[in-house]
């Protein structure tokens, strides 16, 4: 077993009672959450078995399924620097070893490595990446219970489900506004995922999962720890976003809340952390979140943001990246403003004059940015957006080929490859008006017209627009 590029070596097939790295002290979490443990119930009991659940998960089946989800969504190293190419040889040497191990009770997680990611706010994102063994694991084990919890799940969740998405948790909440649930409580979980209470997750889990080998095997996965800079820390709270595990218990945990919301009679839509609860007027929507904030933090023990929970008009909040909007009577769904400007704050950087970029790999960046971001919102009213967006990044790609010319040598020959008249192309060839200006004029229109942008490789907002929504 090969070191991890971060300097911290470790094994997959580390033992119970195996010693840790020094901890380093909890820097991240100081001004977390963190309520009074919770007394875990008899059902945990790590040796008792009832349903043989965790045969069902170290089964050859499951365990293929569990190996090819994670080779096909390939991802970074953890700790120990395997990569997903490496995986197969592994668990064909090593397999049957884990697998025993699992079932012993001896199997004893990797830590996961800390990544951060940039959020829109300047802030940033801790994510955990487990090895890739563990990911195979995990993938396991979320195989065998998302059966077993879709039947619990509530019809108002749309996150990290099968067969349930975005799209989905926006129609529901465009339904709910349409028949006069005008108002929301836009509910704000203060680091989510970072603030679980691992003891009241496993006693949620406890009252479904009879197998305490399993209890126990999700547990140890819980209290895993993270490598941060080569340190090791534990993780006495908090579920690791970034595991094959992390999107099943998130909405296990969450599931309580979804419960609660359907006793008391309130219509809400849920996609992971990000809840809304629709009211009809403003004053009930404010009754609404007095009420259900003491379930939140004394029940459940999370934390709700008091300042980024807010209670408005429906077509005032922003929801997974579209708001709401009224036409003629009728609930419409559009892109929200500030998905427009990270939208375009994102095409100005892969169209940038100075990012070292061929122009064909700026092709290729552009066409898979837009077929990702076109399919995410294409249930929005976005074709006149969309007109204005594409004659804007036609504009910046004229640009940067007219500055990638340079010498008026090289425009006079490329505007005349291009079909522009002798005179004209050295008219324009030796003009000095800047790159912007120059990038709007006829000439440029003409030369590097739609057609022939399209045929260099470039796909427009509109034309995949129209082509998926056909």
């Amino acid at each position: 077993m090969k070191g991890t590029r971060a300097g911290v070596k470790c094994s997959q097939l580390r033992r119970e009672g195996s010693t840790q790295n020094v901890h380093a002290e909890h820097g991240e979490y100081a001004g977390a959450y963190n309520p009074a443990r919770i007394p875990e119930t008899d059902n945990t009991n790590a040796t008792e078995s009832r349903d043989g659940l965790l045969e069902k998960i170290v089964s050859r089946d499951n365990m293929n399924e569990a190996f090819k989800r994670v080779k096909a969504n390939k991802g970074s190293h953890g700790i120990d620097g395997m990569g997903v190419d490496e995986l197969l040889q592994y668990l064909k040497e090593n397999g049957e070893t884990i697998k025993q191990s699992i079932l012993d009770g001896t199997y004893r997680p990797n830590p996961v490595r800390r990544v951060e990611i940039p959020k829109e706010n300047g802030k940033k994102r801790n994510l955990g990446i487990p090895t890739v063994v563990d990911r195979v694991i995990q993938q396991a084990i979320a195989q065998v219970l998302t059966p077993i919890y879709e039947k619990q799940f509530s019809e108002n969740s749309f996150g990290f489900r099968p067969k349930r998405s975005a799209h989905g948790a926006i129609r529901r909440s465009q339904t709910n506004i349409a028949e006069g649930y005008k108002y929301v409580v836009d509910m704000d979980l203060e680091k989510y995922f970072d603030t679980v209470n691992q003891s009241k997750l496993v006693e949620v889990l406890s009252r479904t999962i009879k197998d305490g080998r399993v209890i126990s095997l999700i547990h140890k996965y819980l209290k895993a720890g993270v490598v941060v800079k080569h340190r090791f820390e534990d993780t006495e709270i908090g579920v690791p976003q970034g595991g094959n595990l992390s999107p099943i218990l998130s909405n296990i945990m969450l599931n309580e809340l979804d419960k609660e919301l359907e006793s008391r009679g309130h219509r809400f839509v849920r996609y992971a952390d990000d809840l809304l609860i629709f009211c009809r007027s403003r004053r009930s929507a404010e009754r609404t979140l007095e009420n259900i904030l003491p379930f939140i933090e004394k029940k459940l023990f999370l934390k709700v943001n008091r300042e980024k929970t807010v209670v408005d008009e429906a077509k005032k909040v922003k929801f997974l990246g579209f708001s709401f909007y009224e036409r003629n009577g009728e609930t419409r769904v559009r892109i929200h403003p500030k998905s427009v400007m990270k939208m375009q704050a994102k095409v100005k950087e892969l169209t940038g004059r100075s990012n070292g970029m061929g122009n064909e790999e700026r092709a290729v960046k552009l066409r898979r940015y837009i077929m990702g971001w076109v399919n995410y919102f294409k249930i929005a009213d976005m074709k006149s957006q969309l007109k204005v967006t594409d004659e804007w990044m036609r504009r910046r790609i004229r640009m940067v080929y007219w500055k990638q010319w340079k010498r008026v040598k090289t425009k006079f020959k490329k505007l005349q490859t291009l079909g522009i008249h002798k005179q004209k192309a050295w008219e324009y060839a030796n003009t000095r008006k800047g790159y912007w200006r120059i990038s709007n004029s006829p000439i440029l229109s003409k030369s590097l017209g739609n057609n022939t942008l399209k045929g260099l490789g470039f796909l427009f907002f509109s034309d995949y627009y129209r082509q998926v929504t056909a």
